[in-house]
């Protein structure tokens, strides 16, 4: 489908100061249509987007982009402002979480549905899109999928006379042959969330929480992940998630790590420089399950059109723009993962754009699709995560048992998700 062009009158010259360059610009119109752009992201993501953006107002002489971006953090923090005071960026960068936490009820967002004629929304299945779909309504269109991917050092494992992991069983093993020496795995707090409750789904045979939201394990069911988590730092698998240390994995201290497939290059790529070689290891299973169970895929950013907007055509341009334009996959390339928009990954699979380790992990994800699930919005809420961290430490210290927390903890989620 071809995009409508929003043409505005031409009338007199004027010097405009284009809103994301140091430069000023000739443009032969007293009126240009002003919208905002906001993303979060590392100086790279910021040096790109702002070129994309350059590019956009050239073919787009009468669009003037006006750019807002910050780390995370702050990003974070800026959206629960502005979300709730009406005064965010026409087209923003959002988390998957953020539709339900905005849009409850769908009209939290714009329905990007309704812009077809200038977002060519065809390079999107229907699967991919419900994504965003929430009342019926197309909240946000997703840039890439994301999981939790197994990224193991392969030459530290041969040093130890070790193949790649492939079941539960097999990491601790690893660990006992290499004695405290190097950690087999490591991962941050969220990570050991994902990882721990993949094991406790496959053993209980059901999923933690529904996607609305409702807690699916029982107390019982809680104390498997308990018992697991302790057992993986007592038998020296992983260093407590509060000691994780990223470095330690380009010296090969940390022998494996978990991590979403869109950070891949920065767990792997200084270690890759080191001399190690990575490989991207299956979903680790017990006797009863199929690989791939237990485990999630989510978007890993989405783009949004704001509600209030005053420009919703120029801003779908924009958001079409960032989604499908061979000029912003040149640039992007897979640093926010592997672009779903056909679009846009034909342009990278032309250019042999698509390699390393980040695409290895998305081959990954797609060899087990089938058994990846949809992950709640509600499952990485940090008061869950950080709930289960402060338990698992009251049971590693002695100051309960994990029969006992997991009942506190049953209620303790329960009262959260509430």
């Amino acid at each position: 489908m071809k995009s409508k062009f929003f043409i505005i009158p031409l009338l007199c010259l004027s010097v405009l100061c284009s809103g994301c360059g140091d430069n000023a610009v000739i443009t032969s119109q007293t009126q240009q249509t002003e919208i905002s752009l906001s993303w979060w992201g590392n100086d790279t993501r910021n040096e790109y987007t702002i070129e994309a953006v350059k590019l956009f107002e050239k073919l787009h002489p009468e669009i003037k982009v006006i750019c807002k971006y910050s780390e995370w953090s702050g990003y974070q923090a800026r959206s629960n402002v502005q979300m709730v005071s009406n005064t965010e960026a026409d087209v923003m960068q959002i988390n998957y979480a953020w539709i339900q936490q905005y849009s409850p009820d769908g009209y939290g967002y714009y329905d990007i549905s309704t812009l077809s004629d200038y977002i060519d929304l065809s390079n999107f299945s229907e699967e991919e899109l419900n994504f965003g779909m929430q009342n019926g309504r197309l909240n946000a269109v997703p840039i890439a999928l994301n999981t939790q991917s197994l990224y193991i050092n392969k030459t530290v494992y041969e040093q130890y006379g070790l193949d790649v992991p492939k079941t539960w069983e097999d990491i601790f093993n690893a660990s006992e042959v290499m004695n405290g020496e190097v950690y087999p795995l490591a991962m941050t707090a969220k990570s050991a969330w994902f990882y721990i409750t993949a094991y406790a789904e496959q053993k209980v045979g059901k999923q933690f929480m529904t996607m609305d939201g409702r807690l699916n394990f029982s107390a019982q069911d809680i104390q498997i992940m308990l018992d697991f988590y302790c057992r993986l730092i007592n038998e020296k698998v992983m260093p407590q998630v509060e000691y994780f240390d990223r470095l330690l994995i380009d010296t090969g201290k940390y022998a494996g790590s978990v991590a979403w497939l869109s950070d891949a290059s920065n767990y792997c790529n200084n270690a890759v420089e080191n001399g190690y070689e990575f490989v991207i290891a299956d979903y680790p299973v017990n006797e009863t399950a199929e690989t791939g169970d237990g485990w999630y895929a989510k978007p890993a950013t989405m783009y949004a059109i704001s509600k209030n907007t005053d420009y919703p055509e120029e801003s779908a341009l924009l958001l079409d723009f960032l989604l499908n334009s061979p000029e912003m996959a040149e640039l992007q390339g897979v640093e926010k993962g592997i672009p779903i928009s056909r679009k846009a990954r034909s342009y990278l699979e032309e250019n042999n754009m698509l390699e390393g380790m980040q695409y290895n992990a998305f081959l990954k994800m797609n060899e087990y699709s089938e058994n990846l699930a949809v992950v709640s919005p509600y499952f990485e809420n940090t008061d869950l995560i950080d709930a289960f961290k402060e338990a698992c430490n009251a049971v590693l210290y002695n100051k309960s048992d994990s029969k006992e927390k997991s009942v506190e903890l049953y209620n303790t989620f329960n009262d959260i998700l509430s």
